[in-house]
Parts: structure tokens; sequence; C-alpha cells
């Protein structure tokens, strides 16, 4: 399988400000030695030096995950702002099928289907599923006036909403995906998605809880040895004391979870809107100190960041 991240933040879109990217140029500008621009090559080494948080951004657009399986089964995960730059850069199924899974229906997870390009192409097959029902009706409501002037009649007329059952395994061409109800307000539901004995779980907007550790049977098919697991981590733990009951978890949280379930690969996901790029590698930083202090390296730590992709 393949990952790659179209959206990674949380609860609206964070572009950077232009007082922010004056702030990364002033930086780096600071750190220029005059080795630094004696040639194309020292340049281009002084470039490469720079911090992550310095040359890069972690991204502004909210929850959109693309998975496709090795026979280009086109899974996406969510439909906020990154699915636009989706539809527009991403690579399209040669059958045109989109197979898109909504965890839940808050906002920030939903606003980028009405500017899904490929949505409104004739031959578009695209199938939605999610454990709500009335998932048509949700997602009208934000295709109507005041709200926006083009209806979902707009869109292929091969579309099919898809209500599914949790822990109810369901096959999507070559791959098996499954939802898990997780705590969040109003609900919201992980996905697991196995492909020849590989897993993936995305699992956005979740605020663990003990429960969550329990080695039920249900939660030891899902979670245990996952390969890769993709995690809110929204908050520092003193935030998430402060916002408790609003539905995200700490970064340390998110890593006692994937030490809890044996997943060796953990990324921090859902980032919040007011943390800049420099605060999020921060909490990075602290984030592998903790893994290593309680696992021991068991679980290697990385940030979701927007374009990044992976093979599992």
């Amino acid at each position: 399988m393949n990952v790659r991240f179209w959206g990674v933040r949380g609860s609206l879109p964070a572009p950077l400000s232009p007082q922010q990217v004056q702030a990364k140029i002033s930086a780096a500008v600071q750190r220029i030695q005059p080795k630094d621009i004696a040639s194309d090559s020292a340049r281009e080494r002084f470039l490469a030096s720079l911090p992550e948080w310095l040359y890069g951004t972690i991204g502004g657009n909210t929850p959109c995950v693309e998975v496709t399986s090795a026979r280009k089964t086109k899974l996406v995960f969510d439909a906020g702002t990154g699915i636009r730059a989706m539809g527009k850069l991403g690579e399209r199924p040669d059958d045109r099928h989109y197979h898109l899974f909504l965890s839940h229906f808050h906002w920030d997870h939903v606003q980028g289907l009405p500017f899904f390009g490929p949505a409104y192409h004739p031959k578009t097959v695209l199938d939605i599923y999610s454990p709500f029902d009335h998932i048509r009706e949700h997602l009208e409501r934000q295709m109507q006036e005041p709200y926006y002037p083009v209806r979902m009649d707009s869109f292929t007329k091969y579309i099919r909403f898809n209500t599914i059952e949790p822990s109810k395994p369901v096959r999507v061409g070559d791959v098996t995906v499954t939802a898990m109800k997780m705590s969040h307000p109003g609900d919201s539901y992980a996905f697991s998605v196995e492909e020849n004995g590989r897993k993936v779980i995305y699992a956005t907007d979740v605020e663990l809880r003990p429960c969550d550790f329990d080695r039920t049977d249900e939660h030891v098919a899902f979670f245990e040895g996952a390969d890769v697991l993709i995690h809110d981590a929204q908050y520092t733990v003193e935030e998430a004391c402060e916002k408790e009951g609003w539905g995200h978890s700490p970064f340390c949280y998110a890593i006692d979870f994937a030490a809890a379930w044996n997943i060796k690969e953990l990324y921090l996901f859902h980032h919040d809107p007011a943390y800049d790029d420099r605060k999020v590698n921060a909490i990075l930083q602290s984030a592998r100190w903790y893994a290593s202090y309680i696992a021991h390296d068991a679980v290697s730590v990385h940030l979701a960041v927007e374009g990044q992709e992976f093979n599992v």
C-alpha cells in the first residue's frame, strides 16, 4: 500500500500567514555564513541543513489521506480541504473509481468535498462509506444555498452511499476496511486498511480513554500489531487537561496507545491550527524523547506532513 497525506490539520485550515513566511526567511538569513553562498553546491548544502520547520511546512489543509493498494484501488479517508489538492494533483485511478471513507461529519472532515474536481466528471465512480446513517443528506446540506451555489446533483451520476457496520470488514477491491467507534463528541470512527498481511490504521478525532486500552476481542482484532497508526495528536498534555471532552488527544497518549498495541510506526496527525511549524516540530522532538523513554524505541514517531507519502 502507498499512503499519502493531502491534509493533516485539524479543526480548520491553517495556511501560512505573511508574518510566518517572513519569520522563516529571517531565521534562514540569520544562519547564512559566507561559505554558504560561495557556490551553487554550497547553497544547496545550506538549504539541506536547515531544520524541517524552517525549510518547508507541515501544511494547512484539513484531513484527507489517500491509500492506494498494490492493484491501484484508490481509497480516500475524509474529505477535508486536502481533497481538493488530491483531485488536482493526485494520480487518477485508471477506472476513475474512488472509495471515500468518512470518519464523521464535522465540517473540517467534509468541507473539501464540494471542491473535489473528479466528483463532477461524468465518468467518475464515487463510492462514499460511513458507519453513520443519512450520508447523502448530511453532505447535501453544505451544497445548497445559502452555503454553496452548486448542488450535489451536479456530481457524477455514478455515486453511491454505503452505510457500513462497525467491526464488520468491508471488501473494497483488493483490500479490507474495518471501522471502529472512538471517543469524540457526536462519535467518530477509526478505519483499518488491510492488504496482503499489512495493516494501516487511520484514527483521527480521538480522545483516548482507559477503555481504549482494554484488550477486548474487538480491540485486539482491530489494533494489535498494525504496521502503521495515523493518530490524532492535536494537544500537549497541558492543553488536553484544559480541553477535556473536546475529543482530541495529546501526543504522549498516542504514543502510549501505539506501544500498548505493539504498533511500531506512529504518525502524529490532526495538528492544531494554532500551532506554527516550529511548535509542531518541537512537539515531534518531545514525542520522540517520550517514545524512547517509555517504549525504548519500540515505537518510531513521525509527523504527518502534507505531501508526504510512504509505502507499507
